[in-house]
């Protein structure tokens, strides 16, 4: 089963960790099936950017963006060339490093 490398992020998972998940998951899915709660405002239906991540290693593996996901990533905050919703990165068969950016665009969460 492929492993999820997740980087330190202070409010998700401040020492960092590994978790494996099966092939066909989504990134989303994954973490918050290991205890890691990544945002997810539009609950996984590819209507927001809080689930973003950056995808460190393993990014060709994953399943090809989407335009829908193409045109909600331009709005993400840390926007970088392996940036992925995780709600729509499909686990392959190959490990992953991610990233989860120290900020997400959440209107609610910042209570406006």
């Amino acid at each position: 089963m492929p492993v999820i490398k997740i980087l330190p992020h202070p409010d998700y998972c401040p020492q960092g960790d590994s978790i494996e998940a099966p092939r066909g998951t989504s990134i989303c899915e994954a973490l918050l099936e290991n205890g890691i709660a990544i945002e997810h405002a539009c609950e996984m239906s590819c209507a927001c950017t809080t689930c973003h991540v950056v995808v460190r290693q393993g990014f060709a593996s994953l399943n090809e963006q989407d335009e829908s996901e193409e045109d909600l990533l331009d709005r993400a905050w840390g926007l970088e060339p392996q940036s992925r919703l995780s709600c729509q990165a499909i686990v392959a068969g190959e490990d992953l490093t991610i990233e989860i950016p120290k900020y997400s665009i959440n209107h609610a969460r910042e209570n406006h």
